[in-house]
């Protein structure tokens, strides 16, 4: 079979791959159909990294996936051949402290699909993942929309940490696929005062069209005076979701005091800077956020009962062969995409 291989930083090749076998009883093989380029997949194109993960190549990338069920280990019951899935990345062991506590997604023992010293990521034409990665839909949702899950999960999850009180205002900043996710969540259970921001004016664009009730540029609006003009008493929460120190510190400025600021967005740098006089005397909450848990079903029911054309967040889409080009677009956020997706 092929997959697509980090050779070298901005370096993807095709390349001839053995293919995968069933070697467990609760395993699934599967034919993949649609892969999400994320964000993250971007940190190792482009410098090979993620603070300790780091790849050693060649190394296949990739984790946000949809694929059909080709065949399954004899205990299998949650999936048979034949069935479209949303695939879970990471895979968890199910008896440590955390995964007993409700917390699978900071299992001690982790496996995650694309992350270096864990698992080969999903950008090969078959795979094989547990039965509890494993997520069917039925035929009234898309494969196109379905590859989607994964980041809306995310999002979803987001929202359910920053637990919003009623009439909530709120701030996005960053306007990609993570972002719009969380807006989307938002917007799904009633919310309305959300603000966005964003480097990349059609992403500013989109965000409005999304359902923000303003969207600017920081580069070429002050987006403090101009949020803190309309809401004098500041904001309830802030997600910080593109992982750049100068939107953190716009966060801390933003909120009321006793606010939230989540982190969602992944730096490249090692450490945030904090005023600690200022969070200090605002008695702010800094709540991180390490992928979702528990809410890819929930992401799965969303899309299905989507009525807002979320799918259009999608803006391009690449054959498998052309991998290389869908992370060099990417990397470097041309022709305004927000979304690119490869198809097998």
């Amino acid at each position: 079979m092929k997959s697509i291989i980090l050779s070298g930083i901005n370096k993807m090749e095709v390349v001839d791959t053995k293919m995968p076998v069933i070697q467990h009883s609760n395993d699934v093989l599967i034919k993949m159909k649609k892969v999400g380029v994320c964000g993250s997949d971007m940190h190792y194109f482009r410098t090979g990294r993620i603070g300790s993960q780091i790849v050693k190549y060649p190394f296949v990338v990739g984790h946000e996936g949809t694929g059909i069920v080709v065949e399954t280990g004899k205990d299998v019951k949650k999936v048979k051949p034949g069935d479209n899935i949303v695939i879970e990345p990471a895979v968890f062991c199910g008896v440590c402290d955390q995964c007993l506590n409700n917390r699978k997604n900071t299992c001690r023992n982790l496996k995650f699909l694309g992350c270096p010293g864990q698992l080969e990521g999903c950008l090969s034409e078959y795979i094989v993942m547990p039965e509890t990665s494993c997520f069917p839909f039925d035929d009234t949702l898309s494969h196109d929309k379905a590859v989607l899950a994964e980041p809306l999960s995310i999002g979803i999850y987001s929202v359910e940490i920053a637990n919003p009180a009623k009439n909530a205002k709120i701030a996005i900043l960053g306007a990609g696929p993570i972002g719009l996710s969380i807006l989307f969540a938002l917007k799904n259970k009633g919310f309305n005062k959300i603000y966005m921001t964003d480097i990349i004016d059609s992403r500013v664009e989109y965000a409005h069209k999304a359902g923000a009730i303003w969207a600017g540029n920081p580069e070429k609006t002050n987006i403090l005076k101009y949020i803190l003009e309309n809401e004098p008493l500041q904001l309830d929460i802030v997600f910080e979701c593109c992982g750049k120190q100068e939107a953190a510190e716009n966060a801390i400025n933003l909120l009321k005091p006793g606010g939230k600021l989540i982190i969602v967005g992944i730096p490249e740098f090692d450490n945030w800077n904090f005023p600690a006089d200022i969070i200090r005397r605002k008695e702010l909450s800094i709540i991180n956020i390490r992928r979702q848990n528990e809410c890819l079903d929930k992401a799965i029911k969303a899309l299905s009962e989507d009525k807002t054309n979320f799918e259009k967040m999608i803006t391009h889409h690449f054959d498998f062969h052309f991998t290389a080009s869908a992370f060099e677009l990417v990397s470097n956020y041309k022709d305004g995409v927000i979304k690119a997706v490869i198809d097998f």
